[in-house]
């Protein structure tokens, strides 16, 4: 089996990490687990060390920067980038393999579930999954598995602090087919618990609406943290 390189972001993440790299345990021998920490206060780089995982680390608060850095130090033929705050579920190695094996020709996303049981993200879920299904246009926390030659091939994820998935996947989109992965990846309500869930989703789309429209990251960066 081709080496797996597994990408994960980190800001002040001490919370969530044990229980995703406990997770991602599995495939020590398969995959190589790659942190890109941005300057955190709390435990994270001990943490992470812990597990064994390769640290290194980002001058600047910038996800499109670190996922960059991740992917440039990687040494796997695969990558799979990942937020912190997601789970995976027992037996994620095996399909994955599965999909590498028979079919790596394409670029995947994890189906999307949050880790919460209240109804309401229930419908969330198959809002975000049907709209993924049929526009094929992911967010950053869906996850996403890419063969290190299509990465590179197409630039990868820009050094910008906010809306690198959806720039990544805009000039993936009519060039190479996405397909959404029968593997769920959970994902911490924790973006949601703090605001109305509607606005909430009201908010992301019409900040995608300005980023697709062409309005500058740092009007939109400005924007985003004020609020």
């Amino acid at each position: 089996m081709p080496k797996i390189s597994i990408i994960i972001p980190t800001y002040n993440e001490s919370q969530h990490l044990p229980l995703l790299l406990s997770d991602l345990s599995i495939s020590n021998e398969e995959a190589e687990i790659i942190i890109v920490d941005c300057n955190s206060k709390d435990k994270t780089r001990e943490i992470a060390n812990l597990y064994g995982s390769k640290i290194y680390k980002s001058k600047k608060k910038n996800r499109g920067l670190q996922l960059n850095i991740g992917a440039k130090k990687a040494s796997g033929k695969w990558f799979i980038f990942i937020h912190a705050d997601s789970r995976l579920r027992h037996g994620w190695l095996k399909k994955i393999k599965s999909v590498i094996e028979y079919e790596g020709n394409f670029v995947y996303f994890f189906k999307f579930k949050i880790n919460n049981k209240m109804f309401f993200y229930r419908f969330l879920e198959i809002v975000v999954n049907l709209r993924s299904f049929i526009f094929k246009d992911p967010y950053g926390d869906q996850g996403l598995l890419i063969k290190r030659e299509i990465y590179f091939k197409y630039k990868g994820y820009r050094k910008i602090p906010l809306m690198e998935d959806i720039d990544f996947i805009k000039r993936l989109k009519n060039k190479i087919t996405l397909k959404m992965l029968n593997i769920p990846i959970y994902t911490s309500s924790r973006k949601w618990e703090k605001t109305n869930i509607i606005f909430q989703a009201f908010k992301n789309w019409n900040y995608r609406k300005r980023f697709l429209r062409g309005e500058s990251i740092k009007s939109l960066y400005d924007d985003y943290y004020k609020n």
